[in-house]
């Protein structure tokens, strides 16, 4: 009887060695997945700011000759600046509601 239980016990070990071999072998996967999504969204962030950067040049220089390039500048930054705010406040509100910060 011992010794059938002691061969349960060593299968049992065994069984549980191979699920966490397993599982380990899962997890590094997911984690080589998750670093190429990674990557690939930190080069469509850079990419994105290049546009939004393209954009605001755009904006002045299109308005510059309407108002003059100081007063462009000031437009298009206030503008921005604005939507920045906005955005910006809706996060933050997302952000205390996920915490439970508001009521």
């Amino acid at each position: 009887m011992g010794e059938l239980l002691g061969r349960l016990v060593e299968d049992a070990r065994g069984a549980g060695e191979a699920e966490l071999e397993y599982l380990r072998l899962l997890a590094a996967e997911k984690i080589e997945e998750a670093r190429t999504s990674l990557w690939l969204g930190a080069a469509a962030t850079g990419l994105m700011i290049g546009a939004s950067v393209a954009l605001v040049m755009g904006l002045v220089l299109t308005l510059a000759p309407l108002v003059g390039p100081g007063f462009a500048t000031l437009i298009v930054v206030g503008v921005s600046g604005g939507v920045a705010w906005v955005l910006g406040a809706i996060a933050w509100r997302h952000i205390k509601r996920l915490l439970g910060l508001t009521r």
